[in-house]
């Protein structure tokens, strides 16, 4: 039984395709490892405000700010969660893993710097493990 010239060809492209995936590609991108982990880093520490607390032990690490600054007229305005993270990026650089906050504030009078500006501070803590 001869084998079609349409069936062989679809083999050979089958086989073809196959092959080109088979490659030892890299994977290049233009962020790195540092940015990532910088970026990410917030995540690792609990944010507790208000009426949440922290539960079980643990030990202050030392006091953690953030700020937000509207440097442009037309720019984004200064926001109280921007001054959060930043305090969280603040507390995480210290080695915390939660942040309890003690105080925001916002503030819309222009200085020579910012349009608007808001703050918060708060303490950077180590929760301890329980075992």
């Amino acid at each position: 039984m001869p084998i079609s010239i349409k069936k062989t060809f679809s083999v050979s492209v089958i086989i073809i395709l196959l092959t080109a995936c088979a490659g030892d590609y890299a994977f290049n991108s233009n962020l790195d490892r540092k940015t990532i982990n910088e970026y990410f880093k917030v995540g690792d520490v609990t944010l507790y405000e208000g009426a949440n607390t922290p539960t079980g032990n643990y030990k202050v690490i030392g006091l953690a700010e953030g700020e937000s600054c509207q440097e442009l007229a037309n720019g984004a305005p200064a926001s109280i969660e921007d001054a959060r993270t930043e305090a969280r990026k603040h507390a995480a650089d210290m080695g915390a893993n939660g942040l309890i906050i003690k105080q925001c504030m916002l503030t819309e009078e222009q200085d020579s710097a910012c349009y608007s500006r808001s703050f918060c501070v708060g303490q950077a803590i180590q929760q301890l493990k329980t075992e």
